[in-house]
């Protein structure tokens, strides 16, 4: 997904001023995030080209989406394509370190691909480095910003690399809290997952519900699992 756009079936995501692009596990993330019922206030952490905030506010007719993005390319960018969609009047963005922002109320769901690398080769420009490491925006400081924009019925979409959940997941349960639901991605049937999304909250729901996701066949051809989820969205499924 490295072209300058990528159409959707309701929405165009520009993404030529962004370091990081569409990926097919964000995607994956916005589509099956699940989101509470009635909810009305939806943040965004990092937004990069708007994509998140994009589909929640296409699945969630009653909420307003409050992008988060600290590189000011992709703040226009996600801007931009905020201005262009159908819904741009419940969609914006603030240009903020996600480190140094507080809500002025709280919010029913908090989305985040968050920068998960930590000790892996950084990219010559900055602004990838940015968005794909998280020296500048840690693991400790996402469940910090949660604990405090998030109501305390709300819940937050975290998509971290198997590896770096691991460390999320210690981290969340050390702090308290409670993992909802869980979706386990990965590349081809059979392999083991590379993503994960997970949902967790202040509050104890019961056994946490586990997923697994496989994008491609074996031969290569999309699954049927994985164009039922992404049919509102892709084009072609």
């Amino acid at each position: 997904m490295g072209n300058n756009y990528f159409q959707f079936k309701q929405f165009k995501v520009t993404q030529n001023h962004c370091a990081m692009k569409v990926s097919t596990d964000a995607c994956i993330q916005g589509a099956w995030t699940p989101i509470p019922m009635k909810a009305k206030r939806i943040i965004d952490v990092g937004t990069g080209t708007g994509l998140l905030s994009l589909m929640m506010v296409q699945r969630c007719e009653q909420a307003q989406v409050e992008a988060l993005e600290v590189d000011e390319s992709a703040f226009f960018q996600a801007t931009e394509n905020f201005s262009l969609s159908p819904w741009n009047s419940r969609l914006s963005c603030t240009l903020a370190d996600a480190r140094n922002y507080t809500t002025t109320e709280q919010v029913d769901l908090i989305i985040c691909n968050p920068p998960f690398f930590s000790n892996s080769l950084k990219s010559p420009d900055p602004s990838r480095t940015t968005a794909r490491h998280n020296d500048s925006f840690s693991l400790l400081d996402l469940f910090s910003f949660l604990k405090q924009n998030l109501h305390s019925f709300g819940i937050a979409s975290i998509l971290l690399p198997a590896t770096e959940h691991k460390q999320w997941e210690a981290l969340v349960l050390q702090q308290k809290w409670f993992f909802q639901s869980q979706l386990f991605i990965c590349a081809k049937e059979g392999q083991e997952p590379n993503r994960i999304v997970s949902v967790c909250s202040r509050r104890f729901v019961g056994d946490v519900q586990k997923e697994t996701l496989s994008i491609h066949h074996q031969d290569g051809n999309y699954t049927d699992g994985f164009k039922k989820l992404m049919r509102p969205f892709y084009l072609y499924f």
